[in-house]
C-alpha cells in the first residue's frame, strides 16, 4: 500500500505540472489570437489598431481590451480539458458498449459463471471492468475459504472500495479546473465590463461635450467582455455536468455489479445450508 500511495502522489504531482503548463499555453495562445489575428491592421480603418474603426467582428473583439486574451485563454482551457476528459472517461468505460457489458456481467454472475464474467472483464478492459474483475476474483477467494454471507459481503465491498479508490480518482482529475472556469469566466467578463464602463464614463467626464467615439469604444469593450465571459461559463457548465454524469454512471455500474456479486454469494451460501 505504501508503494501505491507513493505512485499516486507522484502521478498527482506530475499531472498538476502538466495541467499548469496547459493553462499557461492556453493563456499564451489566447494572447496570440488576440494580438496577431484580431489585432491585424487589416481589421481596422486605415490599418490603425488604436484609432481606426473596426471593419469586422475580429476587430470589434480586439477592441474589448486587455481582458479578452485572458477570456480566450479560459475558453481554450475548457475546450482542451473537455477533450482530455472525454478520452479518459471513454477509456475508463472500456472498449465495448458499457450497458451491454453490464447486462452480460449481471447475467454471468447470476448464473454462477464467474469465470465467464472475468473473461468478459478482460475483453472490456477499462476502470469499470478492472474494478468488477477484482471483486469477482475476491468472490472466488471467499468462496474457497467458506466465509459466511456477512463476512463475504464485507470482504467483497472492501475490495470494491479499494479498487475504486485507485481507479476512479483519475476520472475526476481536472474536473476542478473546469468547475472553476464556470465562475472565473463570469468574473472575468464582469471585470472587462467594469473596465469598459469606466472608460465610457471617463470619456463623458473628460470633455464638456461627450466624445461619442470614446464612449462607443468603452461600451463596446464592456459588451464584448460580457459576451466572451458568458460564453466561457456556458461551455464550462455544459462540460462539467456532462462529465460528472458520465462519472456517476461508471461509479453506479461498479456498485451495481458489487451488489449482484454479494447477493449471488449469499444465495450460494444459502443453498449449502439447505
Amino acid at each position: 500500500m505504501a508503494n501505491v500511495k507513493v505512485k499516486k502522489e507522484s502521478t498527482s504531482n506530475g499531472g498538476g505540472m502538466v495541467s499548469g503548463i496547459i493553462i499557461a499555453l492556453c493563456i499564451f495562445v489566447g494572447w496570440l489570437i488576440w494580438s496577431q489575428v484580431m489585432g491585424d491592421p487589416t481589421n481596422f480603418e486605415g490599418g490603425d489598431t488604436e484609432k481606426g474603426h473596426p471593419l469586422n467582428t475580429l476587430g470589434q473583439v480586439y477592441k474589448g481590451g486587455f481582458i479578452v486574451p485572458v477570456l480566450l485563454g479560459m475558453l481554450l482551457m475548457v475546450i482542451v480539458f473537455s477533450i482530455e476528459r472525454f478520452f479518459v472517461i471513454s477509456k475508463a468505460a472500456g472498449k465495448g458498449n458499457l450497458d451491454k457489458f453490464m447486462k452480460a456481467i449481471q447475467a454471468s454472475i447470476k448464473s454462477g459463471d464467474i469465470d465467464g464474467a472475468i473473461v468478459s472483464c478482460d475483453k472490456q478492459q477499462g476502470s469499470v471492468a478492472n474494478a468488477i474483475k477484482s471483486a469477482l476474483v475476491k468472490y472466488q477467494d471467499v468462496k474457497k475459504e467458506g466465509f459466511n454471507s456477512e463476512e463475504a459481503s464485507e470482504v467483497i465491498h472492501k475490495e470494491i472500495e479499494e479498487v475504486t479508490a485507485l481507479e476512479m480518482p483519475m476520472l475526476e482529475k481536472n474536473m476542478t479546473i473546469i468547475s472553476s472556469l464556470v465562475s472565473l469566466g463570469t468574473l472575468g467578463g464582469l471585470l472587462g465590463t467594469v473596465s469598459g464602463m469606466i472608460k465610457a464614463f471617463g470619456a463623458l467626464a473628460s470633455a464638456g461635450t461627450p466624445d461619442q467615439a470614446a464612449l462607443a469604444v468603452g461600451i463596446s469593450e464592456a459588451l464584448i467582455n460580457t459576451a466572451t465571459g458568458i460564453s466561457t461559463s456556458i461551455t464550462a457548465i455544459v462540460a462539467y455536468n456532462f462529465f460528472t454524469s458520465k462519472i456517476d454512471d461508471l461509479t453506479y455500474s461498479i456498485d451495481e455489479a458489487g451488489t449482484t456479486i454479494v447477493n449471488t454469494y449469499r444465495h450460494f451460501r444459502g443453498s449449502l445450508k439447505q
